[in-house]
């Protein structure tokens, strides 16, 4: 069953890159992904169709509202590490996600 994991950053343009980064990865190692990134500012009409939301780690201010938001819609969230992000390395952005999809939503730890 295909999951589905939402990127956001400010203007969705360097989730954009992280996004065909992990894409091109999940392609192929053949993971059952289907990653899309977006603007914070489209996070509540995106969140509905998503099963993990990925936030990019200069928006770490907004963990209180995407918490709040990914509690209410059954989403489960993180926060992408610098080291991942900043290097645009996909498969560790998989690794990441497929690490989050796996675990109990309440392992608040893992995800900052």
């Amino acid at each position: 069953m295909t999951k589905h994991v939402l990127l956001i950053c400010g203007a969705g343009a360097s989730s954009g890159f992280m996004a065909a980064s992990a894409r091109k990865a999940a392609k192929k190692g053949g993971k059952d992904l289907d990653i899309k990134a977006k603007s914070e500012s489209e996070l509540n009409d995106s969140l509905d169709a998503a099963d993990l939301l990925l936030v990019a780690p200069h928006l770490k201010y907004m963990l209180d509202e995407v918490k709040t938001a990914c509690e209410q819609n059954g989403t489960k969230y993180g926060i992408i590490p610098q080291k991942v992000y900043g290097s645009l390395n996909g498969l560790d952005l998989i690794a990441f996600a497929e690490k989050l999809l796996e675990e109990d939503n309440g392992d608040e730890k893992s995800r900052l």
